[in-house]
């Protein structure tokens, strides 16, 4: 049994020190013992998230709770899961009282330390988006396969749990099942910053230069007539935008995965401020945000009847999307090596009211998940 101490223990290590070779070897002596379930278990609670998602506990509530704590180290990852789970499930008359007597069980039995790591936990204090990349490296050297590979599979799972759980207990084999699959939303290859047009044409040579509009990251998985809308944190978010699922399935193609921003646009063509457009996403929507009408711009093509392109260069990618959308739905670009050429070109943007520009690789594949070129 893999007790809680040993996992504070772990992620003190990894707070304490700023060398990211000792932050991955650290996290994988700590993996690689662990089943299968502790993994699924573990991984989550290091990178600061619960698996069960939100708990309804309060900061108050929590500390109520600490009533007393362990001497020793007795409460296990398991025992901990469990009881989020029943956290979870709570509900109905007399609520907040189970949930309270089931805190100060769990409380009873963990140590100071283990009582401060689960508060924090709780109330989202340990969520830490910089160390997934030292997480994904860390997995890879437990299992000793390369963390491209990995890295690769997290993509395509959309979270690190199941992937570190596959990788540990059944080597780069075990990774063949996390392909893409339509309706399951893959991590957006990310942009990485340059000073101006010349330094980034500097770097790539020709390049494909497009505007970069001020929306809402979307993904759209299409197959036959069922369209679902995804966004870059991989929510589910179709119900929300029912213009832009017409528009998907308006499309000739029969099975697709796009990549583009959702928009609000006003009548002269110009983008709304970026609130007006987060305004049709939001958990609760504001109840004039049905007033908006969202336009979709896609920019790359990863998946067109059957035919996965993740690993096909920008220009083929490129030249799927157009062959699959509508000039009207596709963001605007040039294929260039003139700085000049590429400098006016990002003027021309923001003349239009847009961000400016992004210049992509020609011959780069789609990393999801990662910073490219």
């Amino acid at each position: 049994m893999v007790t809680l101490a040993e996992l504070v223990r772990v992620s003190n290590q990894v707070a304490a020190t700023s060398s990211r070779l000792a932050k991955i070897r650290s996290l994988a002596d700590f993996l690689r013992p662990l089943e299968r379930e502790e993994i699924e278990i573990a991984l989550p609670y290091l990178s600061g998230d619960i698996r069960q998602g939100k708990l309804a506990v309060g900061y108050a509530a929590l500390q109520s709770a600490r009533t007393g704590a362990a001497a020793s180290p007795t409460l296990g990852l398991r025992d901990v899961d469990a009881t989020f789970q029943k956290l979870k499930s709570v509900k109905g008359k007399g609520a907040a009282e189970r949930r309270s007597a089931l805190l100060r069980e769990l409380f009873k039995r963990a140590m100071a330390d283990e009582q401060d790591f689960l508060v924090r936990l709780m109330v989202g204090e340990l969520r830490q988006g910089a160390l997934e990349g030292i997480m994904v490296e860390a997995v890879a050297a437990a299992a000793s396969l390369p963390p491209a590979d990995v890295r690769r599979a997290v993509a395509f799972a959309g979270v690190i749990a199941p992937v570190a759980s596959a990788a540990l207990s059944g080597g780069a084999s075990a990774l063949a099942q996390f392909s893409v699959q339509l309706m399951q939303p893959v991590l957006p290859m990310l942009a990485q910053p340059a000073e101006d047009t010349k330094e980034a044409l500097a770097a790539l040579g020709t390049a494909l230069v497009e505007w970069k509009l001020d929306g809402a990251r979307v993904q759209v998985h299409k197959s036959g007539d069922d369209v679902r809308l995804y966004t870059r944190n991989l929510n589910d978010v179709t119900a929300r935008a029912p213009e832009i699922v017409s528009a998907a399935r308006g499309l000739g193609a029969r099975s697709l995965i796009l990549d583009g921003e959702a928009i609000a646009l006003r009548a002269n063509g110009r983008p709304q401020p970026f609130p007006v457009t987060m305004s049709r996403f939001g958990s609760q929507q504001d109840p004039h945000a049905a007033d908006v009408r969202l336009s979709v711009f896609f920019f790359d093509c990863l998946y067109l009847d059957g035919s996965t392109l993740f690993d096909h260069p920008t220009r083929e990618r490129r030249d799927a999307l157009v062959t699959a959308v509508p000039k009207s739905m596709v963001t605007p670009a040039v294929i260039t090596a003139d700085a000049d050429e590429a400098e006016r070109f990002y003027q021309d943007a923001l003349v239009a009211g847009h961000e400016g520009v992004m210049a992509k690789a020609l011959d780069a594949p789609y990393e999801a998940g990662r910073r490219g070129a």
